[in-house]
């Protein structure tokens, strides 16, 4: 049966998921904009306050996107009043810039370093950081000068970004068009990933960033005086979320060229139109729309799509120019090569540990799925399910530099164990609909006895990857034709991919 345009819409295809969270951020964005512009023009404040909440807005819709109830209190809390303390580090940045640098880079590396403590610290770091990169774009031919007290402005402002962000993503949740806002009790927060190390891993990313801003400063204030924040912002880019060695190096890598790329189009489209066209925001508000659809595509798209704004922005407001170019491509390579040095020399962790960590913690969550002796209930099926297709997408995070490796190599690695853990998403969830829709396969002999099967052999995967000793893979046998069937032998399938890459392989002995 052919379904509407609608349920196509609102239903969860891959395909359609990023557009579907572009809409809903930019109804957000554009949003904020509005009323922003009107509280400005009614109380006659400067523009940069109205830009503030517009990036708010773009960063808290991505930040909060999968969000529960809880989370969305927290915005309300920390966004505003995190504005409201970046104000006066704004003015500080006029008058004692040293100072100001200083703190700058504590607030930054202890967002980042409280990470440890589990989710919702997690969260609290995340949107403590919105309004410090916000005032990185402030720094531009918009400055305010020292002195301006606009902090309970700034926090209102704050305020209305949070509210629109917040009303987006609870509406379009219950419409079905993007994952509900769910309601959770507040010691469900679970804990944070676990570190490879004795060392934390929040405690390497938050050292790795204080040394590559502290760099970034130090060069951007001696050589680029008038421009400093284009190394500062794009060593926090490039260094923020690093996810091992391999990582930080593919990503910035492909955020410097997309950086690149976006600053020499952007320019010249700025110097064609010249200062305080209108035509600008409409490209400003199209180029942020891109940037959300495809930023899960690659780092590339992103970091083109939001230096294509900045330069469209300052292009607005009157700096354009060739030789303000070159600067500009000079300073975000300076940035990328201070985030990947300080990724890669300063306590930095193999992307091979974090592959198998993050692999053994998505096992963990199918061996919960799998292991039930009373094959939970129905909501608590689904709620297993959805804990695991979470690990999933942790470990899909780590694919880019493993996938560019083995096109470079052309052999097996671990961008196949990747590949593994993300077949078994589809079998998890054919399950779950079969079990939603014939109850009596829980209790079902054939069934039972073959997933007691396959949870043992990822029993035996999760023992390969610690390096413990047990039994070995052995994969399932069965003549069963079900889908529920069906479902466990793929799964099976997928693990004994995983056996190839993980168990080792013994040499024969000779004799």
């Amino acid at each position: 049966m052919r379904r509407s345009w609608w349920y196509r819409l609102t239903h969860f295809d891959p395909g359609l998921r990023e557009l579907r969270a572009m809409t809903v951020a930019m109804v957000a964005v554009l949003a904020t904009y509005g009323s922003a512009l009107l509280v400005e023009h009614a109380a006659d404040l400067r523009v940069d306050v109205v830009i503030q909440a517009v990036v708010l807005a773009m960063t808290m819709a991505r930040t909060l996107r999968g969000a529960d109830y809880w989370n969305l209190g927290l915005a309300f809390v920390v966004v505003p009043a995190v504005a409201a303390g970046t104000n006066e580090l704004n003015s500080l940045f006029a008058s004692d810039h040293v100072t100001a640098d200083i703190v700058f880079v504590a607030v930054v590396a202890l967002s980042i370093g409280i990470r440890r403590f589990g989710a919702r610290a997690t969260k609290i770091g995340s949107l403590t950081v919105l309004p410090l990169v916000s005032i990185l774009v402030m720094q531009g031919p918009f400055a305010r000068p020292g002195g301006d007290d606009h902090s309970l402005w700034v926090a209102l402002f704050a305020l209305i970004a949070c509210c629109w962000v917040a009303l987006t993503l609870v509406v379009a949740g219950l419409l079905g068009f993007v994952e509900p806002v769910r309601a959770v009790p507040w010691r469900s927060d679970t804990p944070a990933v676990k570190s490879v190390s004795r060392i934390p891993a929040s405690t390497r990313m938050a050292l790795q960033m204080s040394a590559a801003l502290t760099a970034a400063f130090v060069i951007g204030r001696v050589f680029y005086a008038d421009h400093w924040t284009w190394v500062v912002l794009t060593a926090f880019i490039v260094c923020s979320g690093a996810r091992g060695r391999g990582d930080v190096v593919h990503k910035g890598l492909l955020r410097a060229l997309g950086a690149a790329l976006g600053t020499v189009v952007a320019t010249g489209i700025a110097g064609l139109m010249g200062r305080n066209d209108p035509m600008s925001i409409v490209i400003i508000f199209a180029v942020l729309a891109l940037a959300t659809w495809l930023r899960t595509q690659s780092y590339a798209y992103w970091a083109a799509c939001v230096t294509s704004v900045l330069s469209l922005l300052y292009g607005y407001y009157g700096e354009t120019g060739t030789d303000l170019l070159q600067t500009r491509l000079i300073e975000i390579l300076i940035g990328s090569a201070l985030g990947i040095a300080a990724s890669w020399l300063i306590l930095p962790v193999k992307t091979n540990q974090v592959v198998r960590r993050r692999v053994a913690d998505a096992l963990e969550r199918l061996s919960q799925f799998l292991g039930s002796p009373d094959w939970c209930e129905p909501e608590e099926l689904a709620r297993r399910q959805a804990r695991f297709d979470k690990s999933v997408g942790l470990v899909r995070q780590l694919a880019g530099p493993l996938e560019a490796i083995r096109r470079l190599r052309g052999k097996a690695g671990h961008a196949d164990a990747i590949d593994a853990v993300r077949q078994c998403v589809r079998p998890v969830r054919v399950l779950v609909t079969c079990l939603e829709a014939h109850p009596e396969l829980r209790t079902d002999p054939e069934l039972t006895e073959l997933r007691a099967l396959v949870s043992a052999n990822v029993t035996a995967i999760r023992r390969a990857i610690g390096r413990q000793p047990g039994p070995a893979y052995s994969p399932v046998e069965t003549a069963g034709r079900s889908k529920a069937v069906s479902s466990l032998v793929d799964i099976d399938a997928a693990l004994g991919e995983l056996a190839q890459v993980f168990v080792p392989v013994r040499e024969p002995v000779p004799s």
